[in-house]
């Protein structure tokens, strides 16, 4: 309660700012576009009893996911297939695919970055949100392939597609390609972990790098959270307030935060051209 309170202004940012991305989205396209959040109001079920109120009998549905998760993108799906098998099972549904490799959602977030490019940053970080290690095997449809080796994730396979971290690796490597950084100037972490769940989370671990860099002659960071695509508590107060100040309490000078993408007019040519390409 006391993070929100920090970050809240007018309400909630990931709220107010998932409205701002509708918003653009309609404006640009004149379609009709609504809202909905997994775990907020407005719900999922509420959404869904508004389409049928207004006899809407097609509806393309857009998790806000970059990246396959069994815990966001797959269970995303399955509740709206059980609410709509509920209440309004005549309504037919398209599922916008996790976009972590489009052309267009690279470029957008490459372009999000240069702005903030500059020769005094040491290292870029790209901050994912965590999930627990057994996600990962779960989702392994090989059953054998994912955290085996070192190199799993850039193996090209049916198990790495739908991955979550073979897919945050890709976004972070074909970022750093499109904005032609060397290997040692950019890395991946994962943040939001919470052991009290699961003790083995992805790692490396954000708030862990995060004090030790000094320790390594990094001193001038800059850091986006590329799993997010609208600010909200964890990348507004965890990364931007949280672990800022761990990184200049421990010896860090400069600590620059990237916002996510929000209604960047990039972002949403993205979601125009996969609605229209679904």
């Amino acid at each position: 309660k006391k993070a929100y309170e920090i970050i809240w202004k007018d309400g909630s940012p990931l709220i107010e700012n998932t409205r701002k991305i509708a918003k653009a989205l309609q404006t640009k396209t004149g379609w009709n576009v609504d809202i909905a959040m997994r775990y907020q109001n407005p719900s999922i079920k509420k959404s869904i009893l508004h389409l049928k109120d207004k006899k809407v009998d097609e509806v393309i549905i857009v998790p806000l996911y970059p990246h396959h998760a069994m815990s966001t993108t797959r269970s995303t799906e399955i509740y709206v297939e059980k609410i709509v098998e509920e209440h309004y099972p005549r309504l037919h549904m398209k599922f916008i695919k996790p976009f972590f490799d489009h052309p267009k959602y690279i470029s957008a977030l490459s372009k999000s970055i240069e702005p903030y490019l500059n020769n005094k940053i040491d290292k870029i970080i790209f901050s994912y949100h965590g999930i627990p290690e057994r996600h990962i095997r779960k989702s392994d449809v090989n059953g054998n392939h994912c955290l085996q080796s070192s190199d799993c994730c850039q193996i090209d396979c049916e198990s790495s597609k739908n991955c979550y971290r073979s897919n945050v690796w890709k976004t972070s490597m074909l970022t750093a390609k499109k904005l032609n950084l060397d290997d040692n100037k950019w890395m991946m972490s994962f943040q939001s972990r919470v052991s009290i769940i699961d003790p083995k989370w992805l790692n490396p671990y954000t708030d862990k790098e995060i004090i030790n860099f000094s320790k390594q002659g990094i001193k001038n960071i800059a850091i986006l959270c590329p799993s997010f695509v609208a600010d909200c508590l964890e990348t507004l107060e965890e990364i931007n307030l949280r672990a800022r100040k761990s990184f200049l309490e421990s010896g860090g000078e400069s600590f620059t935060f990237i916002p996510c993408l929000n209604d960047d007019d990039n972002f949403i040519e993205l979601l125009n051209d996969l609605i229209l390409n679904i």
